[in-house]
Order: C-alpha cells, then structure tokens, then sequence
C-alpha cells in the first residue's frame, strides 16, 4: 500500500470558495444566530435546573434526563432575518457578530430574545453602512467639484476699504482734526537730520 495518496504533497493550493461574499456574510451570521440561541438554551436550562435544586434541595438530574424543548425560530422570522444578513457587507460581517457577542454578554437574554437582539445589531449595521455610504458621497462631491484659482480670481467690489477713512464720526476724529498733522506718514519711519553748532 503506498502513502502518496494520503501526503496531499502532489495537489495544488486550495481552490478559493465559489460562493459569493453575500452569501458567506447570510451562512456566517445565522450560524453565528443559530450558536448562540443554543447556548442561550443551555444557559437557561442551566439557571432553571439551579434553582430547581435550590428549591428541591435534591440534585435529580443524573437520575432521568428529560429532553430539552428546543427553540426554534417561525419560518417568516427566519426568512425576514435572512432577508436583512444578505444587505450586508461582508466588511460589516465581524463588527455585527462582536457587538451581537457584546450585547448577549451584558444582557443574558432568554431564547426568544436573541433574535430579537439580533435583528437590533443588524439594524444597528445597517443605519452605519448608510451613515458612512452617505459620507463617502458627500466626500466624493466635495472632491469631483470644480476648484477654482484663488489667485487668477477677479474680485470686483462695489466699495473700497480704506482703514484710514469712514463716513462714521467718532470722538477721536474730533480730536484728530484739531493736532497739528504729522511730519511723517504712517509707513515710513522718521528720520532726523543732526543739528549742526
């Protein structure tokens, strides 16, 4: 019996998927729905079995092990969740399952919460593709729109400023009109020749 058959030495590299990214983003996160429901269903059959002993002060459960109803959601509630997981990206895919895990963390929801819980993060995913989809429009605009040159612009005004002069009278032009005027403009600096004994 030769061994070249089981060193997988002679194929090639491993063919990428042919499923398309969203449906790997739908399978990904009803897994990811299905896991936790179940582990939600444990945690209260857990919880209902404590105090079922707390209250019994007796421990049954190796004696008979009666099976656990399990939850399973309706067919059009899976359908409309399924509905949303395909809208979105598969960038968003990670971020709602960690904030999905965050929020199940904090919470410990029933069975029939999760997907309730569920549908909130994908929403929540949702209104922030949209958020950030707007942003990257408004981006796109502000860089496909015409610039023009400041610097060549021809700025025609109906006034000219002038600092020195106004139509307003005020205290100190009073005051102004009656000092002697400089000898010197305000630019430049004043210079004086030496007095000569």
């Amino acid at each position: 019996m030769s061994l070249i058959p089981w060193l997988r030495w002679n194929e090639g590299p491993p063919q990428p998927s042919s499923r398309r990214p969203a449906e790997m983003v739908l399978d990904t996160l009803m897994m990811e729905l299905a896991g936790q429901m179940r582990e939600a269903e444990r945690q209260q059959w857990e919880r209902s079995n404590a105090v079922r002993k707390i209250c019994t002060g007796v421990d049954y459960s190796w004696l008979a092990s009666t099976p656990r109803p399990t939850y399973d959601l309706s067919p059009g509630e899976r359908l409309q969740l399924e509905d949303v997981c395909a809208k979105i990206h598969p960038s968003y895919c990670g971020p709602a399952i960690l904030r999905f895990r965050q929020l199940l963390a904090e919470q410990e929801p029933e069975v029939r919460e999760v997907s309730q819980l569920f549908r909130s993060v994908l929403q929540e995913v949702l209104d922030r593709m949209k958020q950030e989809e707007e942003a990257r429009k408004l981006t796109r605009q502000w860089s496909l729109r015409p610039r023009g040159n400041l610097a060549l612009a021809t700025f025609k005004t109906r006034a000219r400023i002038s600092p020195f002069t106004s139509d307003i009278r005020t205290i100190s032009e009073d005051v102004e009109r009656d000092t002697p005027t400089p000898l010197r403009t305000w630019s430049l600096p004043e210079f004086r020749a030496p007095k000569e004994d």
